[in-house]
């Protein structure tokens, strides 16, 4: 485990609530919500943490929308299914345990996918669609078919794509699609039962290129000449490399795997099925970049969603997806983010909060609670805030910037709002990097980012850290450490933001161009460890025109009784009740999330070898509402006998209204 960017943090306390005056205390305690960014290298199986009293995966759960599915197993003249061979036999070094008999791979695989058993850990596709889709969406049938041989071997359809067609052991220019020759073979054998099915995965025996390109090419090897024999063309005279997708080259043997596509056709070590699903099953296209290729440009969600590099999630991280069975790397993907399921209607209206940004200038800021993605919220609380970007056009006002020069560029400006949510590293989420809240830009419709190396961008997530994570990628056999670029998924690791001072992150952002202002006030958790964040938003043009007022007072004059003493501060809200602002905003009737103020707080203190920490700088109270806000004094050896401390607190919504009290101590 890392901390961001190996910060170091000051101490910090966990806001409480206590009684008001002074409580002795014997330290000052750590930051109310501190991000501890976890690699995905680090990551076990230990590091799975179910959801509280619920498993999707279980196959009695029986979903709104049943999906149906054949597995349709193949192999070639000159690739047997790697499940066959004897452990840790072939040149990958899998299978990574006991070898099935070709006959019952069909069904190995099967049961892998979709019974939950020890072999895949009690996870399975139908488990991942019925957390996403809480109930709505499950793959019910998984029926084996085969094992067949293909009449062509592997090279021949491997190598037809990603400009491989010339690499061939004879010469020949190949040009083969193996999905034909699957179905084909399938068909001969079981009739023509396709139709009977909403989708077909085709399960071949080796490898997803994808799985395989990196770790048993550039990684494994210095230089494409350093590929021996065993890892080179069958065929002596040939090059024992051969080009790839991402860059120039990586040996034959990995090359001549075929690509994993949404057809769905996965090989023996794919752990994206999931993420061809999202494809063939709700027409979600791909949301990430080419993080190898120059000009590098920035992923858009990286770890965060399954449509992007997220599918990648799970044990060991992405140089783990060759293991076979598909138990590391690829085996837990991250969830969806709230437009991907809004978008496919696994959540309503009713479980997000919707904003005007017009609006927002109108009624003034909102307040909200929103709960971890990875379960339903509870009454009161919301899975995401949405704020659309409306008014006059361009919605969007980002100003244009040049991807060519700039890496991190959100390319053409042509999102239509921003999302809130919570991750929290339960379920499928358990290996996201970092709990937190995740604010994104996002686009009612995909569409491609623009400039060099354009890719199809839909989730744009703004990045706490934006900064290079300056993190080593790999090792080259010659002890080369090779950096993580600026368009490695990686870079968001530490993207989240995260509640109170020195977390490690950051508690707000804003978007001066688009006028907003995001706030991360305060941080919860339930009886069960459900993480659930008070969110803020407003309008930096707020002409709202509700009287704003508040006060503050300190505990009466005390005595501090050792070197930590905790005082405790109480902030009211004096507003006028918030009315009249029905149909402003998508949601309707918002006032009840327009009953609050902001305040940001500080500090100071008179008297020497005294000092005071604030748990957090901002505090969030409804109208007529009394927040108690802590403050630790520390008394030094040889301080003054007297000493003052100086709480201040200015209102978001009118910056002009400040107000302060100020606690007095004696020796």
């Amino acid at each position: 485990m890392y901390t961001t960017k190996q910060a170091i943090f000051r101490i910090f306390p966990v806001i409480l609530l206590l009684a008001a005056g002074c409580r002795e205390t014997t330290d000052v305690p750590g930051p109310i919500d501190p991000q501890v960014v976890q690699d995905q290298d680090d990551m076990t199986w230990e590091d799975y943490t179910p959801i509280p009293g619920k498993n999707w995966a279980d196959p009695s759960l029986v979903p709104e929308r049943e999906f149906k599915m054949a597995l349709v197993a193949v192999d070639f003249p000159d690739q047997p299914f790697v499940m066959t061979l004897p452990e840790g036999s072939d040149l990958f070094g899998n299978p990574q345990i006991d070898p099935v008999n070709r006959e019952e791979i069909p069904q190995f695989y099967a049961d892998f996918f979709l019974k939950p058993g020890d072999v895949n850990h009690g996870q399975t596709i139908n488990g991942y669609w019925m957390e996403q889709s809480r109930g709505k969406f499950g793959v019910t049938v998984l029926e084996p078919f085969g094992p067949y041989r293909m009449p062509r071997e592997l090279w021949k359809y491997g190598l037809s794509e990603w400009g491989q067609n010339t690499f061939t052991p004879d010469g020949s220019v190949v040009h083969y699609r193996m999905e034909r020759d699957v179905d084909s073979l399938w068909r001969a054998d079981a009739g023509d039962v396709k139709q009977h099915y909403d989708a077909v995965l085709r399960i071949y025996a080796g490898y997803d290129e994808t799985g395989v390109w990196q770790e048993f090419g550039e990684m494994k090897f210095n230089t494409r000449e350093d590929i021996p024999p065993e890892w080179g063309n069958p065929n002596p005279d040939k090059p024992r490399w051969a080009a790839t997708r991402y860059v120039e080259w990586t040996s034959w043997k990995a090359a001549q795997m075929q690509w994993g596509l949404s057809s769905i056709r996965q090989g023996e070590n794919s752990g994206t099925i999931t993420h061809e699903l999202g494809h063939h099953a709700f027409r979600i296209g791909d949301n990430n970049n080419n993080p190898y290729v120059e000009p590098y440009r920035r992923a858009g969600s990286g770890p965060w969603d399954m449509m992007d590099r997220g599918c990648f999630n799970g044990p060991g991280g992405p140089h783990m997806r060759w293991v076979v069975p598909p138990i590391a790397g690829a085996a837990m993907p991250a969830g969806l983010m709230l437009r991907n399921r809004m978008e496919i209607d696994f959540i309503t209206e009713d479980d997000v909060l919707t904003l005007s940004r017009d609006g927002l200038a109108e009624t003034g800021l909102v307040v909200a609670n929103i709960t971890a993605r990875a379960v339903e919220p509870p009454e009161g609380s919301y899975a995401g805030v949405i704020v659309r970007l409306d008014g006059e056009e361009p919605h969007d006002r980002t100003p244009p910037s040049d991807p060519a020069v700039d890496p991190l560029s959100p390319g053409i400006p042509a999102y239509n709002f921003y999302s809130m949510e919570v991750v929290q590293r339960i379920g499928y989420d358990s290996f996201c990097p970092d709990n937190g809240v995740l604010l994104a830009l996002n686009k009612d419709r995909e569409g491609r980012s623009g400039g060099p190396n354009s890719f199809n961008l839909f989730n744009w997530v703004i990045d706490a850290h934006p900064e290079d994570i300056e993190m080593v990628d790999y090792v080259k056999p010659d002890g080369t450490p090779v950096m993580r670029t600026i368009a490695d998924y990686r870079q968001l690791n530490d993207a989240l933001f995260h509640a109170g001072l020195n977390s490690g992150s950051k508690f707000e952002y804003t978007d001066e161009p688009n006028r907003l202002h995001f706030y991360i006030i305060d941080i919860h958790r339930n009886e069960d460890d459900i993480l659930s964040y008070t969110v803020g938003v407003r309008s930096l043009d707020d002409h709202s025109a509700r009287k704003r007022d508040f006060s503050v007072r300190a505990p009466e004059k005390f005595k501090p009784r050792s070197h930590v003493n905790e005082a405790m501060f109480v902030l009211k809200n004096d507003d006028e009740p918030a009315s009249g602002h029905s149909g402003i905003h998508p949601d309707g009737d918002v006032n009840a999330h327009l009953d609050h103020d902001i305040y940001r707080l500080s500090l100071s203190v008179r008297g020497e070898g005294w000092d005071a920490v604030i748990l957090n700088e901002l505090v969030a109270a409804g109208t007529g509402e009394e927040v108690e806000i802590p403050v630790y004094i520390i008394r030094g050896k040889d301080a003054d006998d007297t000493a003052e401390v100086i709480l201040t607190a200015v209102s978001e919504s009118k910056p002009v209204i400040r107000r302060f009290a100020t606690c007095s101590m004696t020796r």
